[in-house]
């Protein structure tokens, strides 16, 4: 089992910046690829970002390319997202995610779920 804590939402105005961390519990860190997901209301939930367990490869979401940046620490079982030039479109529960592929993760599925922090960003 691992266990997922988001921190780090908020409420910010259009082309503001906020950093979101995810620390992991459980099994070793390292075994993972870990990523971020978000769900506005009445929408799927959609794939933000990914990132290998070795932090050499990333994906993200073509919705924020370019603006977001996924970063992970394994000392700190700590894993990142920076998110700069938001855009009211991008308010959202955010969901780390935790599984052992990051192609897995990158087709929409994980194995291990946060319970979720809440972004809203103000136009």
């Amino acid at each position: 089992q691992v266990q997922l804590v988001e921190s780090g939402g908020g409420l910010v105005q259009a082309g503001g910046s906020l950093t979101l961390s995810c620390v992991a519990s459980g099994r070793p860190f390292s075994m993972y690829a870990m990523g971020w997901f978000r769900q506005a209301p009445g929408k799927e939930r959609e794939f933000v970002a990914g990132i290998l367990w070795s932090g050499s490869s990333t994906n993200y979401g073509d919705s924020v390319k370019g603006r977001f940046t996924i970063s992970r620490v394994n000392a700190k079982n700590t894993v990142f997202l920076q998110m700069n030039s938001l855009k009211p479109e991008d308010t959202a529960v955010y969901y780390c995610a935790a599984d052992p592929l990051l192609a897995t993760m990158t087709s929409g599925v994980s194995e291990y779920w946060g319970q979720g922090t809440q972004v809203t960003v103000s136009s």
